[in-house]
């Protein structure tokens, strides 16, 4: 009986669609917007996942994987285990830099191949919104079929997934499956994955028995960092909604006042809280996640890891990961 690893941590997910270019292939095709047959990827040469700047004085850029394919486009495949607005921030900035750095100076734009960045999230970010699956390209805001080719951004929130709601695409969600079922205490894989050619493959990937007693240490370091980020995230978040709604009430009882002398003390009151609270949670949120990216380097630096894959983690940049490490 086999003993699985979980293929969403850092490791497990490098190996499974780092070094195997058949199974990157089947997920890429399985999940990104391809409408016809022969859009479909049928090779891929690895490229390096750390983008080096040209200028030494620009931010540094690690993905988990990039691969280009015979026509020149690129693409890029990332796990994110935590939720943040950075995050997107940080897909949109990687993706422009691999779509910019295709050319060499004296080559022209009409050999600009597009860049596709699938995001696989174990966390929900659109919560009002029922769809697991969210694709970004820059189309016309009245004329949808108006497209601007070169960026497309996909976004796939795991937990939403629910494989009996989903028919059409089978090795769509057969990767799901593998992404969201597959875990520590599962010693037998739901047959349909097994019977799978692709998906039986990196399931003997993820078995504990292809590692190395280094590597599986490494394994459970990467759970203790995800564990400890989202303990920062979480309280971070909430001592900075409650002094973003402290100083936002004092904000707007202020404005209240002022207000109310104008158009009566009530009214104002009402108009001038509503709009204090929701420039407090605002501040509150931006002060939140600061303090939160700070508490996590910290930590992150006590356990020995990398200032690159800190920064990579928190959103700081490496000269302020470097002056924490002077403290």
């Amino acid at each position: 009986m086999a003993k699985y690893l979980d293929p969403k941590a850092d490791l497990t997910f490098k190996k499974v669609f780092g070094e195997h270019p058949d199974l990157v292939i089947s997920l890429l095709n399985a999940l990104l917007p391809f409408k016809k047959e022969e859009e479909e990827i049928t090779h891929v040469e690895y490229l390096s996942p750390e983008m080096v700047p040209e200028n030494p004085l620009r931010k540094n850029s690690i993905v988990d994987v990039r691969c280009k394919d015979v026509q020149g486009r690129q693409f890029i495949v990332e796990m994110q285990m935590i939720w943040s607005p950075e995050f997107m921030q940080r897909v949109m900035f990687n993706s422009a830099k691999a779509y910019v750095r295709q050319l060499d100076r004296n080559e022209d734009f009409h050999l600009l191949e597009p860049v596709y960045s699938l995001n696989l999230v174990n966390d929900i970010f659109e919560k009002e919104l029922p769809e697991y699956y969210h694709y970004y390209r820059m189309v016309h805001d009245r004329h949808s079929n108006k497209v601007i080719e070169g960026l497309h951004l996909v976004f796939v929130e795991l937990p939403k997934f629910c494989p009996q709601n989903f028919q059409e695409k089978k090795m769509q969600v057969l990767w799901l499956r593998f992404l969201t079922e597959i875990e520590e205490n599962v010693r037998t894989a739901p047959q349909e994955l097994l019977d799978n050619p692709e998906i039986s493959k990196a399931l003997t990937v993820v078995e504990e028995s292809a590692y190395t007693p280094e590597q599986l240490l490494g394994y459970d370091k990467f759970w203790d960092i995800i564990r400890t980020e989202k303990t920062f995230y979480n309280s971070a978040i909430r001592r900075g909604f409650a002094t973003g709604h402290e100083r936002g009430f004092a904000t707007g009882h202020e404005r209240g006042l002022e207000e109310g002398r104008a158009e009566g003390l009530e009214a104002g009151r009402a108009e001038g809280l509503e709009a204090g609270r929701a420039e407090g949670r605002a501040e509150g949120r931006a002060e939140g996640e600061r303090e939160k990216a700070y508490e996590i380097a910290r930590n992150l630096l006590k356990m020995g890891v990398p200032t690159a894959t800190i920064a990579q983690a928190s959103g700081l940049t490496l000269q302020d990961i470097e002056a924490l490490a002077a403290e």
